[in-house]
């Protein structure tokens, strides 16, 4: 498609592709306000073409931005500056009127469930950071649908951006394009305003070519406003404006408005041999296997997972009852280190083209390389790191970040579900908690009913991830794998998710939580994980379907004896895997208790305070 230059510039701006009178007013006028605050040299109106996005890497590999790979099909490796890496959760705000609208009221220091705004601080910290930020650049419109165009349950964002690289992420990330803007008509839209927060000229050299402001970075939501605004990170979350930022936080509160979930779950399809279907929805937090379980090559013979998403869902009860879910992302951002034939192979076969790298090693033959790649290198072949240094093994340091990432396509998975784009959602079935829990946590077990799986779910704790700026191993909170990702009072969100009990003729899920990572005394872990962990699903099918295959524990439902498919497993020790051990659980309890009452204080539902009273009540039992 040929570029269309608009002839008559509106008020002023250089408009070199599209044309700002065919937008609707809304959209003209949130252009037109943050041209004129951001005053960029140039305004590129997106069609999400070929043509467009071939232009687009053209220009990055131009700047030295991006780097072709040239032993994969349409593959670019981006370096960033190392300073600009995660997410900044410690930057990343919700601005309300009121603090408690935001966060629950900690007790004893700072929140750990968000961090609040004032209306005020936030326009002062925005007034010093977006005149002028996108002077030499051009600023891009991104119209984009999280969720298929036109589903009911699909949403709006439009983005403005003076970074390529997000034009280009985001093409893979979300439906974007002329599409969406004929979709959204004068209908209402999430507004989204990005800068890298480096205007040109440029007062000092960038690093590897990659813009950014860390100094300065911001990532503010503006929930009554269905607003987002992110400056100083060209990186991941803080700048793919669709993702955590529009998926998660504000749609989390747009979720609790209109009675529905916004979810940092994986959802997949698990068929048996016979041919029968079950949806699943599960959270786990960042770097804990999620991608790994939604393209899940399953060990058991005759069954077979599918996937309709890995990282996000929204759903909704429809007018029959049946929770129904869609995955609102168009691709996939999939942690790399870790990533191989053995553990993913249908990730590494989705990432052989057309697919954007950040911050993985490179090697001389034109490929890439990370850390649990379990690939051998060919003769001569050698590594630079994401640092653009020579890399070898004896360098005691990484090859690839650990938080490095690919942004692939989601259709080019060989199992996408075939359902993964119906408009009106898949129907869950199941919903799993999960995270990585070294000791013990039993390898699964099931809610007792609703508001015991909402406590299940409130009381998550996991190792710190290295998608944040967290250091070292140490076991947080992260309940409902959502702690960084909350767009409202925790609380309230709590109260939010019990209220689904009480819908009429709802349909509700079962849910379970998981434990892949148990380790014993001499640090292995009991079990294999990856393709094994279908074993597991099969017994949660079964229970879906209402098999009597369970016993009663002091954590919920777990297998029975026998119950668990070890088939071709040898020396798995059942026992230390689903061992519950008082003197554990009673330091669980008591770290859940004091993470109830000084973060979420007088927010906490009654039911979940009595939930966690029931717990130990079973405890002491043992």
């Amino acid at each position: 498609m040929a570029p269309q230059v608009q002839s008559q510039p509106l008020l002023g701006l250089n408009v070199i592709k599209g044309d700002l009178n065919d937008l609707s007013p809304a959209v003209r006028d949130f252009v037109e306000e943050s041209a004129k605050l951001c005053q960029p040299a140039s305004i590129h109106i997106c069609d999400g073409s070929e043509e467009e996005n071939r232009q687009i890497l053209s220009l990055m590999e131009e700047q030295g931005m991006i780097k072709r790979l040239h032993k994969y099909q349409n593959c670019w490796l981006a370096r960033t500056d190392p300073r600009d890496v995660a997410r900044v959760e410690s930057k990343t705000v919700i601005v309300t009127p009121e603090q408690r609208e935001t966060i629950p009221m900690a007790k004893n220091g700072e929140s750990q469930l968000g961090r609040w705004l004032s209306e005020k601080e936030f326009e002062k910290a925005s007034n010093t950071r977006f005149p002028e930020c996108m002077k030499g650049r051009t600023m891009y419109l991104i119209p984009f649908s999280m969720g298929p165009v036109g589903s009911p349950l699909s949403r709006i964002g439009v983005q403005l951006t003076d970074s390529p690289y997000v034009v280009a992420s985001m093409r893979i990330m979300t439906r974007m394009g002329t599409a969406v803007l004929e979709a959204l008509g004068e209908g209402q839209f999430v507004k989204c305003l990005h800068s890298v927060g480096c205007p040109l000229p440029l007062k000092k050299p960038l690093v590897n070519n990659w813009p950014c402001n860390p100094e300065l970075i911001l990532v503010a939501h503006i929930p009554q406003r269905k607003e987002i605004v992110s400056f100083g990170s060209g990186y991941g979350g803080n700048s793919l404006l669709g993702k955590k930022c529009f998926a998660l936080r504000i749609a989390s509160r747009m979720a609790k408005d209109e009675g529905w979930l916004a979810e940092h779950m994986l959802i997949l399809r698990v068929t048996n041999p016979q041919g029968q279907k079950k949806y699943m929805a599960a959270a786990f937090p960042s770097a804990c296997g999620k991608t790994n379980m939604a393209m899940m090559r399953p060990a058991l013979p005759g069954w077979r997972v599918q996937c309709v998403g890995d990282d996000i869902a929204w759903m909704r009860f429809d007018g029959q009852g049946i929770l129904r879910a869609i995955n609102p992302e168009n691709g996939f951002f999939g942690v790399a280190p870790g990533t191989s034939m053995k553990t993913n192979p249908n990730a590494m076969k989705t990432m052989e083209s057309n697919t954007i790298f950040t911050n993985v090693a490179e090697t001389s033959d034109g490929g890439v390389y990370w850390e649990g790649m379990d690939q051998t290198l060919p003769p001569g072949v050698t590594v630079t790191s994401w640092k653009n240094r020579k890399w070898t093994l004896e360098d005691g340091e990484p090859c690839a970040h650990p938080n490095s990432r690919f942004c692939a396509p989601a259709r080019q998975c060989p199992i996408m579900d075939p359902d993964w784009e119906s408009p009106e959602g898949v129907p869950i079935e199941a919903i799993i908690f999960g995270g990585r829990r070294p000791k013990g946590v039993p390898l699964v077990y099931e809610a007792f009913d609703w508001q015991h799986g909402v406590f299940i779910g409130a009381s998550m704790r996991s190792e710190a991830t290295a998608a944040a700026e967290h250091k070292g191993k140490v076991i947080m909170h992260d309940p409902f794998a959502m702690r960084p990702f909350f767009g409202y009072n925790f609380g309230r969100y709590l109260s939010h998710w019990l209220s689904m009990e009480h819908r009429p003729n709802s349909r509700l899920p079962k849910i379970f939580h998981v434990n892949w990572f148990r380790k014993d005394q001499k640090n292995n872990f009991l079990w294999p994980g990856f393709g094994e962990n279908s074993r597991v699903l099969e017994w949660m099918f079964r229970r879906i379907k209402g098999e009597d295959c369970a016993k009663l524990s002091p954590l919920g439902l777990i297998p029975a004896d026998g119950a668990l498919n070890l088939q071709g497993l040898s020396n798995m020790d059942t026992d230390q895997l689903f061992s519950i051990e008082r003197q554990f659980w009673e330091a669980e309890i008591n770290e859940i208790r004091k993470y109830f009452e000084e973060q979420v204080s007088n927010d906490l539902p009654s039911d979940v305070a009595n939930q966690l009273l029931q717990l130990e009540q079973r405890i002491r039992l043992l």
